[in-house]
């Protein structure tokens, strides 16, 4: 999940693009309504995951929640970014 994001913010970012510039803020800010020491990943995390217990690897269900959470917020995001101008 991270890889991939990070390679299309690294892309956009060099071809003068926003990338994923303020994705986390936006979620702390939005979502997860306290800080946080976690990248967006972790806090991706969070949000789908409250309960979770993060010394613990991920079940494959939990997997699943995290991506469709990632994928719903970052086109929220992207949509909210690109309203704005």
């Amino acid at each position: 999940m991270t890889c991939f994001l990070d390679g299309y913010d690294y892309a956009a970012r060099r071809s003068g693009g926003q990338g994923l510039d303020g994705f986390r803020e936006w979620l702390l800010a939005n979502h997860l309504r306290r800080e946080s020491n976690f990248s967006w990943s972790g806090v991706i995390k969070q949000i789908a995951l409250p309960e979770r217990d993060s010394d613990t690897d991920l079940s494959p269900e939990q997997e699943l929640r995290v991506l469709e959470v990632l994928f719903d917020l970052l086109d929220r995001f992207l949509s909210e970014r690109e309203s704005l101008g």
